[in-house]
């Protein structure tokens, strides 16, 4: 039966802990490996010279060491066995507990390994998920924006489309008399739902498109800062990435809106009739020009936009404010935390509104007259504006240009404020 003999305390920071233990012969080797195995320890054993020449297996004298350093934990020491020829079959012994140990060891490694991998998969479930919720934010506060901004100018909307599809000859007063002695003051919203249901996907995809498309460029680049032909580029591409996904809703609408659009029904009872009498791809009417006209759209409304807010935040203004707003973060409201205020979102959005539909209204005027086409009587795009000159000279690729870019005031300005004030409200990254 082993018992111990004598501790040590080691020394304050370093130091050893020194220990002693006799054990019978037979057990010494297995005792001895046990403690081997233990990181930090040095062992050694041995048997005095009077109990060698006795016969069985003499008690023995075995002296423990185990290295502490720094409080961290035990420094792994020498280890090292001393027997007697009888304890042979001991040291066989040991040496397969301590080659027992190594497996268990190498086995712990690989198990590590896999929790490992197993934590970093976790991970990456995580920031995926994060990702996703994150990306669906981003839409809805593009879709709010559509929706709060469309209903607002509706009826410059309605007024605008009474130029374009109806060929409208009165004046801006004098048409908004007719309307409302025929339809009433909701004949102002005709048509607004369906608007909602195509501008709110659409300016949902546009914005986060844009977004998206602007950090992979910057990303690509390795610039500092996003450059203005960076940000072109990307206001381009969104442009035509939302109207691919979202045209179909706008021919419908256009064609609700056209004299005789009424007896069709609502949004479902136009599609179903345009895909039985002129096929599917009825819905993509004008869709080259629609591409033509919102590539330079959105480069403009995005690319003017973006590079009148960062000349306003780097001017020694705009760096006082984003300044105190780091400092009052936690305290400051929505409205408080636009980086442009309330005032300049609102102005720098209705600018760049402006400049993209006065650079675009033509394209504009061709697609909306080649989505009222019939099979009968289609004509390219090409031929349509030639069509449009010839009857009305070069002023008609701008009917309705007035009313449409008070419309785009608002709506743009509006727009604008209210993806900004989402996206602090909804916390999007």
């Amino acid at each position: 039966m082993p018992w111990l003999e004598m501790w040590l305390p080691p020394a304050a920071g370093e130091g050893a802990v020194a220990a002693g233990l006799f054990l019978e012969g037979g057990d010494a080797a297995a005792h001895g490996a046990l403690l081997a195995a233990m990181p930090g320890c040095s062992v050694s054993f041995g048997a005095g010279a009077r109990s060698r020449r006795r016969r069985g297996a003499p008690p023995g004298f075995l002296s423990l060491t185990m290295s502490v350093k720094g409080g961290r934990g035990f420094v792994p020491g020498t280890v090292g066995l001393l027997a007697g020829a009888e304890e042979k079959g001991g040291a066989e012994e040991a040496e397969a507990l301590v080659a027992g140990k190594k497996a268990v060891e190498e086995v712990a490694l690989a198990e590590g390994g896999v929790l490992v991998l197993q934590e970093k998969e976790k991970e990456k479930d995580v920031r995926a998920g994060a990702g996703a919720m994150n990306m669906t934010k981003h839409l809805w506060a593009g879709a709010v924006a559509a929706m709060v901004s469309r209903t607002v100018v509706a009826p410059l909307e309605r007024l605008k489309l009474e130029y374009i599809v109806c060929g409208e000859q009165r004046n801006l007063f004098e048409l908004m008399h007719a309307i409302a002695t025929t339809q009433g003051l909701k004949g102002f919203w005709k048509g607004n739902f369906v608007n909602i249901l195509r501008t709110a996907p659409f300016k949902a995809v546009n914005f986060y498109a844009y977004d998206t498309y602007r950090k992979q460029l910057h990303k690509w680049s390795g610039n500092e800062e996003t450059t203005n032909f960076e940000r072109f580029i990307a206001g381009a591409f969104a442009g035509v990435t939302a109207t691919m996904m979202c045209i179909p809703m706008d021919t419908i609408r256009t064609r609700m809106v056209a004299p005789g659009g009424e007896a069709l029904g609502g949004v479902i009872g136009v599609a179903r009739h345009m895909i039985q009498t002129e096929g599917f791809f009825s819905l993509y009417k004008g869709l080259v020009p629609s591409l033509i006209s919102m590539a330079p759209s959105g480069a403009v409304f995005y690319g003017v936009y973006d590079i009148l807010k960062m000349a306003y935040l780097h001017s020694p203004e705009g760096k006082k404010r984003v300044s105190m707003m780091k400092q009052q973060k936690q305290e400051a409201n929505a409205l408080d935390q636009l980086e442009l205020g309330t005032v300049r979102t609102l102005l720098y959005g209705a600018i760049a509104g402006c400049c993209a539909e006065a650079a675009t209204y033509p394209f504009e005027v061709v697609r909306r007259q080649l989505q009222m086409q019939v099979k009968a009587t289609r004509m390219n795009a090409f031929a349509t504006c030639l069509k449009i000159i010839d009857q009305g000279g070069v002023p008609a690729l701008y009917a309705g240009l007035i009313p449409s870019l008070l419309q785009v005031l608002p709506s743009a300005s509006i727009s604008y404020f209210v993806y900004e004030l989402m996206k602090i409200v909804m916390k999007v990254e």
